[in-house]
């Protein structure tokens, strides 16, 4: 496996990727347990699909994309992976709760598994689980921290832009 960081707005953030896609972005204070790597990893900045998620991250950041299209590597269990990419369907700009997410999956009464599944997504921002919210409205846990989902979210409605030049 492949790592390199990148310098976001919300921090240093430590991205990995296997030969076949990102495998994680890792925020600064992360704990070992929510992604676990297996294997040796080597910086490796010219790495094509780090490459490509940072030219990525840096045109969302912009606010000049509004979803990814990088290839994926998501290590986990069936039930997590496509909790994880039913993160993409959830519009830029747009939140959804816990429960509308598991009715998405066909699965209305796996909320808590949903919330347990999308604490674990190894591609934070890359998959939106910013945008997973609870039954209320409020603002609930996130790898990156509530003042990281809440900036995230800004950004997306339009409420923070940043200059980067």
């Amino acid at each position: 496996m492949y790592s390199t960081t990148y310098d976001s707005p919300l921090g240093q953030l430590d991205l990995v990727a296997s030969d076949d896609g990102l495998v994680a972005v890792l925020w600064p204070d992360d704990s070992p347990k929510r992604v676990r790597l297996e294997g040796e990893i080597v910086a490796d900045a010219s790495n094509p699909v780090l490459t490509k998620t940072v030219q990525q991250l840096d045109e969302f950041f912009a606010g000049d994309r509004k979803s990814f299209d990088v290839p994926l590597d998501l290590r986990g269990t069936e039930f997590q992976v496509a909790t994880w990419q039913s993160l993409a369907k959830i519009p830029y700009g747009e939140t959804a709760t816990y429960g509308e997410q598991a009715k998405l999956l066909g699965r209305p009464k796996a909320v808590r598994a949903i919330g347990a599944a999308n604490g674990r997504n190894p591609v934070s921002i890359v998959l939106p689980c910013h945008r997973v919210v609870g039954a209320d409205g409020s603002l609930t846990g996130f790898a990156g921290g509530l003042d990281a989902k809440r900036f995230l979210l800004d950004l997306e409605q339009g409420k923070t832009q940043l200059n980067l030049v």
